[in-house]
């Protein structure tokens, strides 16, 4: 892991295709998930308690819209939800493993794949990440390496001022194609997209409440908080009150994950630099 994040190329050539696969995967197993409910456990009739839109859902949709960004702002947001609030998602539920079990076997083996799988795209989405930091000045590296082939030649007939000279250049190459630390605006954006997520999910429960027992993003007021630790708060703060503490939580968990990647990320970069014989790390 330490290799991808200290020599990952730009962004489209390593890590496009892959999640595009993994959005692709999640997909196609969402949909049979959803037919051996209905079908094989429920005869046929939808339980809305399965409906796909889940914090640990989400990521699934982003990695199906991510090929349609246009920009790197737009994909920077994209990699930072996935690295915090998808990867808070994966780790999170194996606190209580309970709502990953099913009567039917596969149903479980399915749970815990996609919340694993969710844990691994989270730590792809980093190096995603640390690469769109760079990725659209790559022209550099053509000339950095130019220069680096010149230095290191030995049948280059060139004068020491001209070597000086080169290698002088060399910091300035390879500082353009630092990748950017994390900041807070893209970890701000990660936030309001999953505030927006929540306004749907309550949206979602509104409409569907009347079909059926529905509680996407376990903020339904109707129900009561079934997250465990604050299933406990209830009693003693109300379940509005706790379904408002629960969401401000996942806020600061994610931006805990997203502390977390800002030094490992720094790390990285100190490391690549170090590699490209530019420097060393502090």
């Amino acid at each position: 892991m330490v290799r991808i994040f200290r020599t990952s190329p730009p962004f489209p050539y390593r890590f496009g295709s892959l999640f595009r696969i993994c959005g692709l995967l999640m997909l196609v197993s969402e949909i049979w998930k959803q037919a051996c409910l209905t079908f094989f456990l429920n005869h046929g009739s939808y339980d809305w308690r399965y409906f796909p839109f889940q914090l640990c859902s989400i990521p699934m949709y982003i990695l199906l819209l991510l090929p349609y960004t246009k920009t790197s702002f737009q994909r920077r947001t994209c990699f930072t939800f996935l690295m915090t609030f998808g990867l808070l998602g994966g780790i999170a539920v194996f606190a209580d493993t309970s709502g990953l079990h099913y009567p039917l076997p596969l149903l479980t083996v399915h749970s815990y794949a996609w919340h694993v799988l969710l844990i691994g795209i989270g730590i792809l989405s980093a190096a995603a990440y640390d690469s769109e930091g760079y990725a659209p000045l790559s022209e550099v590296n053509s000339e950095g390496s130019a220069v680096s082939r010149k230095i290191r030649s030995a049948d280059a007939a060139v004068s020491p001022e001209s070597i000086s000279a080169d290698a002088a250049v060399l910091p300035q190459v390879h500082s353009k194609r630092r990748s950017v630390s994390p900041c807070l605006r893209d970890f701000t954006c990660a936030a309001l997209l999953y505030l927006a997520c929540c306004v749907a999910a309550a949206v979602i429960n509104h409409i569907c409440g009347r079909f059926g027992i529905i509680n996407m993003f376990y903020i339904n007021p109707a129900y009561r908080m079934e997250q465990i630790i604050f299933y406990d708060l209830v009693p003693l703060l109300g379940n509005l009150t706790v379904i408002f503490l629960y969401i401000g939580m996942t806020i600061l968990g994610a931006g805990l994950l997203f502390l977390l990647w800002k030094l490992l990320l720094r790390y990285a970069a100190k490391c690549r630099i170090h590699h490209s014989g530019t420097g060393r790390p502090a």
